[in-house]
């Protein structure tokens, strides 16, 4: 395979710039919050999108891929906003999503995951950039948001992989949380 930077354009780029055009099948910058129960080591805080939530706002989400995620549950995550640093990001996470303060996170934990599409265009993968953030919430019980129809402690160990949408369950597993097969 052809030696290609991460430094990224629209368009044609000229030989020997040092340049590579965007991914065929688009690139995602994400950050998911990995948030622990402080009395149940393995659990982490997960929820069930509310279909009526502006997740478009929160998530960048659109109608149709929220459709998509039905019933499966999400971390509290979403995609960068143009120029907003990972840390920017999971505070707005934690005020939008979850309607708390401030709460000590560790990272980001950083993992690069290409994956083709199946039916995608041109030849290179989608390209996700995981930016993770670590903490324990400091309460035994769940939040409330109305972002959420349902939020709680899942046991990672006992969930299915695809009980969680838009691969998450993959992304549990890159912290060492590994969701059953």
């Amino acid at each position: 395979m052809e030696k290609r930077f991460a430094r990224l354009r629209r368009g044609p780029v000229e030989a020997g710039s040092g340049a590579s055009e965007v991914p065929d099948n688009g690139m995602c910058l994400s950050v998911f919050l990995v948030l622990e129960s402080p009395s149940r080591p393995g659990t982490v805080l997960a929820g069930k999108v509310n279909p009526t939530a502006p997740w478009w706002e929160i998530g960048a989400i659109d109608p149709k891929r929220l459709a998509s995620i039905g019933g499966r549950w999400m971390l509290p995550s979403r995609q960068l906003l143009l120029f907003e640093s990972p840390a920017d990001a999971a505070q707005r996470i934690l005020d939008e999503q979850l309607g708390s303060g401030s709460l000590s996170l560790e990272g980001p934990f950083v993992f690069s995951d290409p994956s083709e599409r199946p039916g995608g265009p041109g030849s290179d993968p989608h390209w996700d950039l995981h930016l993770v953030f670590r903490g324990r919430w400091p309460s035994p019980k769940a939040p409330r948001s109305s972002a959420w129809s349902d939020l709680e402690f899942l046991e990672v160990a006992r969930t299915r992989r695809s009980d969680f949408a838009r691969n998450q369950g993959d992304v549990l597993e890159l912290v060492g949380l590994r969701p059953l097969d």
